[in-house]
């Protein structure tokens, strides 16, 4: 079991990197939440942890587990997928956004259609400069 200030630093640590990773500031984090921003100001700080409603709300924002904010955690939370190249390719939507959108945007398709649009896609790509 961490100590107070261990749980406070966990906390902070994750909070921060899901705050950039979602390019959010502290104003809109606070305005999400209904808390002020010094509030958020002082997790951040490492000055104070929020209550588990909070925690759960911010676990629903930013689709973690609670215990991702809790827990010092080996795996992390982006292990969640044992194969290793379903993992890589949840790791590279999560992070690009482009990819996401282009994902979101072909997955009701029919198949047909999704394969005129991986040709297109392999068309694209042959046109770039090498």
């Amino acid at each position: 079991m961490p100590t107070p200030e261990e749980a406070m630093a966990l906390f902070s640590k994750r909070l921060s990197a899901l705050l950039n990773e979602h390019n959010i500031n502290q104003a809109e984090l606070a305005k999400k939440l209904g808390v002020s921003e010094s509030t958020v100001g002082k997790w951040l700080l490492m000055k104070s942890l929020p209550r588990m409603g909070i925690i759960q709300k911010l676990s629903e924002l930013f689709q973690v587990s609670k215990s991702y904010f809790l827990e010092e955690i080996v795996d992390d939370r982006r292990t969640y997928y044992l194969n290793p190249e379903t993992a890589e390719l949840a790791e590279q939507l999560r992070t690009n956004a482009g990819l996401r959108m282009l994902f979101k945007a072909s997955a009701d398709l029919d198949p047909d259609k999704m394969k005129e649009a991986y040709n297109y896609v392999q068309y694209l790509k042959s046109k770039e400069p090498k």
